[in-house]
C-alpha cells in the first residue's frame, strides 16, 4: 500500500470530500524509487480500469518526470466530488491499494480551473 501524503496539510482530502460542487480534476503526484517504478505503473494501470468503469469518470492520464525522474503524476477527471468518493470507497479499488509497493509516497488532492481573464477559462 503506497504512503499517502497530503499535498496541502491546511486542507486535507478528507476536507476536499466534504465538499459538494461540480466537475473536479484529481492531482496524484507519485514519488516511488527507480527499482519500483515497473510495480507502479502495473498497479496504476490496475486501478485506473477499475476508475473507467466507475460512475462520473470521465478521463486520466498519466505523466512521469523526464530525465530519469521517479515522480509521476496521475491526472483524472470526475463529474463531482461524490462520485469520485464513491469510486474512491469502491472496495474493488480499496482492495488494489495493496498492490503497490510499500515504497510508493502518493498526494492525492481535488482541484477546480481557475479563470485568469485573457489567460485561462474556468
Amino acid at each position: 500500500m503506497p504512503n499517502f501524503i497530503e499535498m496541502d496539510k491546511t486542507v486535507t482530502l478528507a476536507d476536499q470530500l466534504k465538499d459538494d460542487g461540480g466537475s473536479v480534476v484529481l492531482i496524484n503526484t507519485f514519488i516511488v524509487p527507480p527499482a519500483d517504478a515497473e510495480a507502479l505503473l502495473a498497479a496504476w494501470t490496475a486501478d485506473a480500469e477499475v476508475m473507467k468503469r466507475q460512475p462520473g469518470f470521465l478521463s486520466t492520464q498519466l505523466h512521469q518526470g523526464i530525465a530519469g525522474s521517479s515522480v509521476f503524476l496521475n491526472y483524472a477527471v470526475w463529474e463531482s466530488v461524490g462520485q469520485f468518493q464513491a469510486a474512491f470507497a469502491n472496495p474493488e479499488f480499496r482492495a488494489r491499494l495493496s498492490n503497490y509497493p510499500e515504497s510508493v509516497s502518493a498526494s492525492p488532492h481535488l482541484f477546480r480551473k481557475v479563470a485568469v481573464p485573457g489567460i485561462c477559462a474556468a
